[in-house]
């Protein structure tokens, strides 16, 4: 199976036909929407599901791997931050900057769940505690925002304790990070008895859910004006460096083709659930609708599109080469 090959197994896929009915909807000014309690609740079910199958695929296979791997994602989100702000502080002000690179250091649970699903069409398998590294990647891009936000605005009110506490108490690390320790404790008998409706079920809830994310996109797509060509540029060219870096090294630890996909498409996503929360809080000063138009308008579709057979190919060319 070559690129177009795989490229047109994923334009084609329901979710990524969804997610552009989703964004015709709005523009033909369509009433299609998903009631928020609706849109909440697959949320929730997306990450727990994810969550437990890492915790099942971990309770079947060894950690072999998995430091240098927690290695990789920690240096990569804490360095993303660092140099997003040092690029982009040359187009936008400094609190944009900052702003702007904790979206793209921080990570999208839905693209992992797309990559996830990705994964599963084309019939290749990856390490259970990949999931994990949603939270080891996302923890210290937030830090690092912060302190550059505390030392060169002055603009943090929480503590970085305080911030960092809640983030691991969030919704997004409790269904992640709480759904592989549980998948794990339960093991085979576990899988057996929620698998109707956490494994077989996940690309039909994920499609509806990518329903709802096309309506988003539809919704703000005339926030494009407002970008500007460098940060237009960024938000297609740095998702594809971040995600080669990651998946070159993650291959070196020695991932598989899937693990190494996973972990360059996490590199490669940008945060627009987690961040501009964090954002609003602390770095009032921040045009957090500039953030998360780049991130949720531009890179968000790119990655879903064309960014995962693009990753896919890079991680199999890496296991070839790096290996």
């Amino acid at each position: 199976m070559n690129l177009a090959d795989v490229l047109s197994l994923n334009l084609l896929s329901p979710m990524v036909l969804s997610f552009i009915l989703g964004a015709i909807a709005v523009w033909v000014k369509s009433d299609l929407k998903i009631p928020e309690q609706v849109y909440s609740i697959i949320s929730i079910y997306l990450l727990f599901a994810i969550g437990l199958k890492g915790g099942f695929d971990l309770a079947r296979s060894p950690l072999e791997n998995f430091w240098g791997t927690a290695l990789v994602a920690i240096v990569l989100g804490a360095l993303i931050p660092g140099w997003s702000h040092f690029i982009l502080r040359r187009f936008v002000g400094e609190a944009d900057a900052i702003s702007i690179g904790l979206h793209f250091g921080a990570v999208s649970a839905v693209t992992l769940s797309a990559c996830v699903t990705f994964l599963n069409e084309v019939g290749v398998g990856f390490e259970g505690y990949m999931p994990t590294m949603y939270v080891i990647m996302e923890i210290p891009a937030v830090a690092v925002s912060l302190i550059f936000a505390s030392r060169l605005l002055g603009d943090t009110k929480q503590s970085l304790p305080d911030v960092l506490r809640s983030a691991l108490t969030g919704k997004s690390f409790l269904l992640l990070g709480g759904g592989v320790v549980i998948g794990f404790i339960s093991g085979e008998e576990g899988y057996r008895q929620v698998s109707p409706f956490f494994v077989d079920l996940f690309s039909g809830f994920l499609t509806l859910f990518l329903l709802e994310m096309g309506t988003q996109v539809g919704r703000k797509f005339k926030d494009i004006l407002d970008v500007g060509i460098p940060l237009l540029v960024f938000s297609f060219v740095m998702p594809l460096f971040h995600g080669a870096l990651a998946i070159i090294f993650g291959t070196m630890v020695g991932l598989s083709v899937g693990g190494a996909m996973i972990l360059g498409t996490l590199a490669a996503s940008a945060s627009y659930i987690t961040a501009p929360a964090v954002v609003t809080s602390n770095i009032p000063s921040a045009n957090v609708s500039l953030a998360l138009t780049a991130s949720l308008v531009l890179t968000f579709p790119f990655n879903l599109t064309v960014g995962l057979p693009i990753y896919f190919e890079l991680a199999r060319w890496a296991s070839t080469v790096f290996v």
